[in-house]
């Protein structure tokens, strides 16, 4: 059997050596456009930063090290120019030396990955504007911060790559501004999450540009000028972090199927519509694990598990992809992002009928040093409090427990099932309650009718004509710092011997800091004949929402 596999780094390289691993006598022969393969693309920004000091841990192989351990025939700097399905056979040429030949084949894989977005905007095509794709823009990237000592750059788009490149070229010494055309940065996240994000960039000092396109580069004495949709900003150097675009032009132009964004379309054995061409990675359209409904998720987790898949396969191992959750994690200073399965946009988009428990709680016990807060959101189904999406962010631990909410989305969890999972437990690394297993406490005490939720998107529309219970249980000295307009301070403590206070005609809307204290207030007013509402998240998360 010959394979032949188009692409080199994440989704080819994995497919290349579950091939060999499972076919010793196969003959595969990989492609790949660009000087290396097998690189480390997701560690590029921290080469940049300093984070990664030396470039060869970039690495991972190189065709000489893949090929003495796989017997795999990797050709480099080989771009491949057509595919002919009728005759099985590729179209290659070799970058170096301008030869086209061809390749016939019994299996074809495509792993193209995909390209960073560049539109025709005037001044994009500046020397000084990068994309990053490859180990060859990190090293132009790299050059010219060497030899130009910029002071100033400018990242245009707030995805998880904006992110980066722009903590990293902070890192660098650069004073450094995001430009993002909507809302809000890392679009994975609800606002209620990313607006803590935004608040922890700009203490970075990262200047955010939010709800602004832009629409010409220009250069100025000063360096470049990036004029946007409201007022400009000025840079030495611009990084475009728009999004990513699926390289999927060999298969439109041998004619595979794709779908409306230039998505390959596969099967769940990672076949394409040609039965003997295999598709996966960045390319490769996917179906999303929670809605079932068709997605583009450009992530690596999921490039490596369909490239296995692939490979499978060929070499007659049953084998189906299950779909993608888009489960990620990113790192922004000393502060830990992650979100796992839908957020409430997707949620409401699809009508599903769902709610949301907001959670802060430390990462260990908090009578062990260095015990730090996470801010949880959880997405839950109700009627079955099927777990359908979660995003944290905080510092240690974030992905702990990200991770077991992404495992109990895969495995159809509900919050019955988060309350009853056995976690690891000491002083320095959790409580005795975990916060996962708090987030099932939570979920649960909603759908049992424990507590009643609202939220601080419904606070500013409360009425304070005295028709309701506005009550703020927190201490005096907390209601001092800051309070929300119409709320009366009595403290949880003197709660039962304050009841007479309240009107029991009128519902009871009740907050604290965080939603713990005013929950156990809700409880002892909803036993005491109340209809009680608790506002969750509290007034730590309504203050966020409304600080600008």
């Amino acid at each position: 059997m010959k394979v032949l596999i188009i692409g080199g780094v994440a989704g080819g390289a994995t497919a290349a050596a579950r091939l060999r691993r499972l076919d010793e006598h196969a003959e595969i022969i990989m492609f790949e456009r660009g000087e290396h393969i097998s690189f480390a693309n997701c560690g590029l920004p921290y080469y940049i930063g300093g984070a990664i000091s030396e470039r060869t841990k970039l690495l991972l192989q190189t065709p000489e090290s893949f090929l003495r351990r796989f017997n795999v025939d990797v050709r480099v700097l080989s771009e491949v120019l057509s595919i002919d399905r009728s005759e099985k056979t590729i179209e290659v040429k070799n970058l170096k030396t301008g030869e086209v030949y061809s390749e016939n084949y019994d299996k074809l894989i495509l792993a193209p990955g995909a390209a960073p977005i560049k539109p025709p905007v005037e001044g994009f095509d500046f020397q000084n504007v990068f994309t990053l794709r490859n180990v060859a823009d990190v090293d132009r990237i790299k050059e010219y911060i060497a030899k130009n000592r910029p002071g100033r750059a400018a990242v245009i788009g707030g995805g998880f790559i904006g992110i980066e490149m722009a903590e990293n070229l902070r890192e660098a010494g650069l004073k450094v501004s995001i430009i993002e055309l909507s809302d809000q940065v890392i679009a994975p996240l609800d606002i209620d999450v990313v607006t803590e994000v935004h608040h922890y960039l700009k203490k970075n000092d990262i200047e955010l540009y939010l709800n602004n396109g832009v629409q010409k580069i220009v250069e100025v004495d000063t360096g470049l000028s990036i004029v946007l949709q409201k007022g400009s900003v000025e840079a030495d150097m611009v990084i475009l972090a728009i999004g990513v675009k699926p390289e999927s032009a060999l298969a439109r132009d041998s004619g595979l199927e794709l779908n409306e964004r230039g998505g390959i379309v596969t099967d769940k054995n990672m076949r394409s519509s040609d039965p003997d061409i295999f598709a996966v990675g960045d390319a490769v359209e996917v179906t999303d694990f929670v809605t079932g409904q068709k997605a583009m998720v450009p992530l690596a987790g999921p490039a490596n598990r369909q490239a296995r898949i692939a490979a499978d396969n060929i070499c007659g191992v049953k084998s189906e992809y299950g779909g993608t959750q888009g489960s990620a994690i990113i790192k922004v200073f000393d502060m830990t992002v992650a979100s796992t399965g839908i957020n409430e946009k997707t949620a409401k988009r699809l009508g599903l009928s769902y709610d949301k428990v907001f959670l802060y709680l430390g990462s260990h016990a908090g009578y062990y040093p260095g015990s730090r807060q996470m801010s949880i959101k959880v997405i839950f189904e109700l009627g079955s409090g099927k777990i359908l999406g979660a995003q944290i962010l905080g510092s240690d631990g974030v992905d702990k427990r990200c991770d077991v909410l992404a495992t109990a989305i895969r495995a159809g969890m509900t919050a019955s099932n988060l309350t009853g999972l056995e976690l690891c437990y000491a002083p320095p690394y959790s409580s005795a309650k975990d916060p996962v297993n708090m987030a099932g406490y939570a979920i649960e005490n909603v759908l049992k009718g424990m507590v009643k939720q609202f939220h601080w998107h419904d606070v500013d529309a409360l009425p304070r004509d005295g028709s309701l219970n506005l009550i703020d249980v927190r201490n005096p000295g907390e209601a001092a710092s800051g309070s929300i307009t119409g709320f009366v301070n009595i403290p949880l403590e003197n709660l039962r011997a304050r009841m007479d206070e309240l009107d029991k005609s009128k519902s009871v809307y009740v907050h604290c800091h965080s939603g713990v204290r005013s929950y156990i207030a809700a409880r002892i007013l909803m036993q005491n004949g109340f209809e009680v509402f608790n506002l969750s998240g509290g007034y730590r998360l309504y203050k966020i929402m409304h600080t600008v």
